[in-house]
């Protein structure tokens, strides 16, 4: 769910802007899961880019605290959600934690890495949402955990139907900075992307499981 129209579009151009975004209709990606896909996502080259991150970490803070309040703590999906989750919490003066996507193998096997005070609920910080299923890792180790969720802000969404519905049987109200539809509505009124490419992406994100360049 995009909560301000402006910031989705403002978040599309910078991360273009920075290639965090490449969109290559011609000479697509693969994923790690195999998928071709004309669309390649690294949101956390934002952190090397002090007027991004800025812009980024200004903005989750801010529906952090118009949405679920300050009285919170801020987790980050390690490991791409980590840095930026960091920089709302030093944003908002609130504790902050990172949850892993395993237990750790050695020491205390600690999943979850801080400390979340009792009877505090927390606020979940995401990269990237493609499936959904990853983030939704974390939030069930931190519910394991017997800590109240309130929800989950991400940097972008591809708005896979798979993820709305995982996210949907889940129970996990989720909010992006921007998405998809915004990015291409973007690229395409700055000529970022051609007429044709439009049409390449757009039809790669009806099936992207199957679609072939």
């Amino acid at each position: 769910m995009i909560y301000n129209e402006k910031i989705a579009f403002e978040t599309a151009a910078h991360l273009l802007q920075i290639n965090a975004i490449k969109l290559e209709p011609k000479n697509p990606f693969t994923w790690a899961s195999g998928w071709k896909s004309p669309i390649y996502c690294d949101n956390r080259l934002a952190l090397s880019f002090p007027e991004v991150r800025t812009y980024l970490t200004n903005a989750i803070a801010q529906q952090v605290t118009v949405i679920y309040g300050t009285d919170v703590t801020i987790a980050g999906v390690a490991t791409g959600a980590i840095g930026i989750g960091a920089l709302v919490a030093q944003k908002l003066n609130l504790s902050f934690v990172y949850v892993r996507p395993e237990p750790k193998k050695h020491g205390r096997q600690n999943q979850i890495e801080g400390v979340v005070q009792d009877g505090q609920a927390v606020v979940v910080i995401e990269d990237l949402i493609s499936t959904g299923m990853s983030s939704l890792n974390a939030v069930t180790a931190i519910k394991a955990a017997g800590i109240e969720v309130l929800g989950m802000i991400a940097l972008f969404s591809y708005g896979f139907e798979i993820a709305e519905s995982n996210f949907k049987d889940a129970a996990v109200e989720l909010y992006t900075l921007s998405d998809y539809n915004h990015l291409i509505k973007h690229a395409t009124a700055t000529e970022t992307i051609k007429k044709e490419q439009k049409e390449t992406l757009v039809n790669w994100r009806k099936s992207p499981s199957t679609w072939k360049p």
